[in-house]
């Protein structure tokens, strides 16, 4: 008998056949360089194996933008209508973040209040960087006072930074590169002042915040170090790592559970699965691990699992 379905799932991506052709045609690959199995029904029938009630989905990298501005524009408001869609569809099953048609930063506030304001859309998905500019950046600040001014969910996604790609190793960029690049952009966030000059943009990092939590106290005493970080103290360092929200997909086991409980805010840690790129047997690996004895206790685990995700998402309460 499947378990009863109460996870709230942050962390879930779609592939719409109209997005995999572009992204074909445009030369570029999905995520893991593979384009798994996809489909709204292959999706509820994981969602019912493994307990999710509800998944809030999102494109992944690279994103709608290859080069022009107006077909990005056009592919992101596609993209947007499917996967309102899809909560009409299937009420209470699927939210949705938008995509934006970023570095197009006019365009990406026009497609922000369409997909809030028009398609009742649960917030936005963006990427770590932009054409090698992390989030951060005094260039997307159009975006993030109107992210602000609307109190707007931010799921911030790794990506591959142009530096990541000169790297020259053979492995593929989501076993370490995507941990850099939201670590960067968590930093920059923080650091460049967003944090602070945009409060009620309430960011969540995906993959437990990258690297995020394992080097917080190197981070915080990095004013101590060098004057070309700003002078914060300690404790202000880390209450900017406690202001994010941070999701557990491909995270959730004691070696990195360890660090994130002891430096994000416990009610900012919320379930996510990273499926399909993410194949459903790591779905039930994480799963798995999060229950395991002594890592959390049964209050914490439901938070993670779906208390904290209903703070963001109340309208899944029902």
């Amino acid at each position: 008998m499947p378990p009863v379905a109460h996870r709230i799932d942050v962390h879930c991506h779609i592939i719409p056949e109209f997005y995999l052709e572009t992204l074909i045609a445009s030369g570029h690959g999905t995520t893991s360089g593979a384009s798994p199995a996809w489909s709204p029904e292959i999706a509820l029938g994981v969602m019912d194996k493994y307990g999710i009630a509800s998944s809030i989905t999102s494109i992944s990298y690279p994103g709608v933008h290859f080069g022009d501005d107006l077909a990005a524009r056009a592919l992101a408001r596609r993209c947007n209508d499917f996967a309102a869609g899809m909560g009409v569809q299937w009420p209470g099953r699927f939210g949705a973040f938008a995509v934006l048609p970023l570095p197009d930063v006019a365009g990406a506030v026009a497609e922000l209040a369409h997909a809030l304001d028009q398609s009742g859309m649960d917030g936005v998905v963006l990427l770590a960087s932009y054409m090698g500019k992390y989030l951060g950046d005094p260039g997307f600040d159009p975006l993030m006072v109107e992210l602000d001014r609307r109190n707007a969910v931010a799921f911030v996604h790794p990506g591959m930074h142009p530096s990541s790609l000169q790297v020259g190793l053979p492995w593929p960029g989501f076993v370490m590169e995507f941990l850099f690049d939201t670590t960067r952009a968590a930093v920059n966030l923080m650091f460049s002042g967003v944090i602070e000059r945009y409060p009620r943009i309430r960011f969540v990092l995906a993959h437990a915040g990258g690297l995020v939590p394992y080097f917080a106290w190197r981070l915080s005493v990095a004013p101590l170090i060098s004057t070309r970080v700003p002078q914060w103290t300690r404790e202000k360092v880390l209450a900017g790592l406690r202001h994010f929200w941070y999701d557990t997909a491909l995270s959730p086991g004691p070696e990195t559970m360890g660090s994130l409980t002891a430096v994000a805010e416990p009610s900012r840690i919320l379930f996510g699965s990273d499926w399909p790129y993410a194949p459903a047997a790591i779905t039930a690996e994480s799963v798995k691990s999060l229950n395991q004895a002594g890592l959390l206790c049964a209050s914490e685990r439901a938070a993670i699992e779906r208390g904290n995700a209903l703070s963001l998402f109340p309208r899944f309460a029902g």
